[in-house]
């Protein structure tokens, strides 16, 4: 990730964001450029999109790919590569969505030590956030940290497995996340 080394206001930031072709994400004040991801994040998110997708249905709940932001008290708005809501309060803004019960990242090279830590430490602030899933590209690997009270429960799992995803009444096969990657 490339930042802008000047501070920009949450109000510049979105205004800019409106009319940029390219997406950006917004930390305290600085603006970083999004890098482009590889086949295989894209089919691991499509995929993803998919399983949960067909487990939603009709609900009430919303599932979001990597274009619509995340933000929380105008801290930060990132591009989650998935998340979903249920709160009706999201239903009001289309490129914006506050409360989000679970968010996703595929990790890539780039920004794998940020989504790990730093990234992790913000959406810990969004009180409606139940899990936070973390997906390899390079190998079948997905990190699951669950909010227990004030602690977050981590759970790996790994090829073979099934995996669990709590906040929605979720298990898949570890195979089904992965199938068609090169």
């Amino acid at each position: 990730m490339i930042a802008v080394p000047n501070y920009v206001s949450p109000e510049e930031y979105l205004s800019l964001e409106l009319q940029s072709a390219h997406r950006h994400e917004y930390r305290r004040g600085l603006v970083y450029a999004m890098s482009g991801g590889t086949d295989n994040h894209d089919r691991i998110a499509f995929n993803l999109l998919k399983i949960i997708d067909d487990h939603l249905g009709d609900s009430e709940c919303r599932f979001y790919s990597g274009n619509v932001r995340v933000n929380y008290q105008n801290e930060f708005y990132y591009y989650p590569d998935a998340f979903v809501t249920c709160d009706p309060r999201d239903r009001g803004d289309r490129y914006l969505k506050r409360y989000p019960k679970l968010i996703v990242e595929v990790l890539s090279p780039s920004t794998q030590a940020f989504d790990l830590d730093e990234k992790f430490r913000d959406y810990q602030k969004i009180a409606t956030l139940e899990e936070y899933v973390l997906i390899a590209q390079d190998r079948q690997w997905v990190e699951c940290r669950r909010r227990q009270g004030e602690d977050w429960e981590v759970v790996v799992y790994e090829a073979g497995d099934s995996v669990l995803l709590t906040s929605l009444g979720l298990r898949f096969e570890m195979n089904q996340l992965y199938r068609g990657l090169d």
